[in-house]
């Protein structure tokens, strides 16, 4: 998936498009992220997380840049293109919310988070973020029509931003009803750091 986006990269230079360029380098950029934690913070990224992960940014840079012959990217020319994309990157997203929250209460006993709590504050952070998401694509759709330039995010209107949220809290409900199982490593790990600042302190 790394060699394909380095490819996406040149794909943008050679259509010109700087949407392209930047999703494709952001996207690259993002799978070393998994490596760079487990190597310089001893987070335990197994090949599912670390895939999990790469998936999410690589589809998204996929369906910017688009396939020959398909007018358009994937995200015009496929109507579930977008579905698919927001319901796995709020999947991340939810993760990141779901192991910080949960390596706190196992961390401190003044803290107890109830399963209930736990699942509610998951789609609350992904719903958050979407929000955050959403007028991030409209303020780049904003900036680049004013520039003239190639858009980086589009927003397609408000329906489209309706269904990007629903499928964001897809994302959210399938990480909070199956979080438990595929990250107990990640909790465990980030509850042994807080552990050990509070011995330092």
């Amino acid at each position: 998936m790394q060699l394909a986006l380095v490819g996406m990269v040149f794909v943008g230079l050679e259509r010109q498009n700087v949407g392209v360029i930047v999703n494709a380098a952001a996207a690259l950029a993002v799978t070393y992220v998994p490596a760079i934690l487990e190597r310089d913070y001893e987070v335990p990224m197994d090949a599912g997380l670390t895939v999990w992960i790469t998936s999410a940014v690589f589809l998204h840079a996929f369906g910017v840049a688009g396939v020959p012959g398909l007018t358009g990217n994937l995200y015009r020319g496929l109507w579930w293109w977008d579905h698919l994309t927001h319901a796995l990157s709020s999947s991340v997203v939810a993760a990141v919310g779901y192991t910080a929250v949960r390596g706190l209460d196992e961390h401190t006993e003044n803290v107890h988070l109830p399963p209930r709590f736990t699942f509610v504050f998951v789609l609350v952070f992904v719903a958050a973020f979407g929000v955050l998401w959403e007028v991030i694509e409209f303020a780049l759709g904003g900036l680049s029509a004013t520039l003239g330039s190639g858009a980086v995010l589009t927003q397609y209107g408000l329906e489209d931003t309706m269904l990007d949220m629903a499928f964001d809290l897809l994302g959210g409900l399938l990480v909070g009803l199956f979080g438990t199982a595929h990250l107990t490593d990640l909790t465990g790990h980030v509850a042994e750091r807080l552990d050990g600042r509070r011995e330092r302190t």
